[in-house]
């Protein structure tokens, strides 16, 4: 059973809805923190889930927990996809995306909207591509999350997601540990409004099910051809199924 983890432990209101009051109060200073934080090699990570979805041609892309939008917005920018829409349950995250995007070209192609990854407002077989990228740990129910974007995904659809791992090969299994536990909530606490967003960002990341754990619950959950590939001695990985 995996254990409950939510970031602000006195409150009484669900993970869901703290989750929304922790992006919302981190959204300014999100993309600084998540370049330092990454050591700057989130970036890598997202330009390998770009080249896949972008090898399956995709019309239409969903990309969910899409934050202040870098995601969605490469997707515009570098795939042929007629119309992609970012989705986020924070309305301060995506107010960071829209002003990325004001006044510029891609402007036309991409949506962003404020919605629950666990009940989307789309019909069934919406879309090509879906992706998650650091966010799927945030779901409240995540099987019920995973079904929703199985259901939503066309038939024959990619979905790709990037997600924290826990590193299993010494020393970097132990590197990660110290690094997750003290230096990761000392950053956050120093560059951000919010000191314990840091630290359930990381404690969640302990806790969640990476590797293969997490590709038995896609196979469980529908998803076909499901692979993972760890990245950068395993601190992150990409995982790809399809419908």
């Amino acid at each position: 059973m995996e254990k409950k983890i939510t970031p602000y432990k006195d409150s009484s209101e669900g993970k869901k809805k703290q989750v929304e009051q922790m992006f919302d109060t981190i959204s300014e200073n999100y993309d600084g923190l998540n370049r330092v934080i990454s050591l700057g090699s989130d970036i890598t990570w997202r330009k390998k889930v770009i080249a896949m979805v972008a090898k399956t041609q995709p019309k239409t892309i969903l990309d969910i927990a899409t934050g202040t939008g870098d995601l969605a917005i490469q997707f515009a920018e570098k795939t042929n996809a007629e119309k992609i829409i970012g989705l986020d349950i924070s309305e301060g995250m995506l107010s960071v995306a829209r002003k990325k995007v004001l006044n510029k070209e891609i402007s036309t192609k991409i949506e962003f909207v404020q919605a629950d990854s666990e009940a989307l407002p789309f019909a069934d077989n919406s879309f090509d591509a879906i992706t998650v990228s650091f966010g799927i740990r945030n779901f409240e129910n995540l099987e019920k999350g995973l079904s929703e974007i199985l259901r939503v995904l066309k038939k024959g659809g990619i979905f790709v997601i990037l997600e924290t791992s826990v590193p299993s090969k010494f020393p970097f299994k132990q590197g990660y540990y110290f690094y997750s536990k003290n230096i990761l909530p000392l950053v956050g606490k120093i560059f951000s409004k919010d000191k314990v967003a840091y630290k359930y960002l990381s404690e969640s990341a302990s806790v969640f099910p990476h590797g293969e754990n997490l590709n038995n619950i896609l196979r469980k959950i529908g998803f076909n051809e499901v692979k993972n590939k760890p990245q950068t001695f395993g601190v992150a990985t990409i995982y790809k199924a399809t419908k």
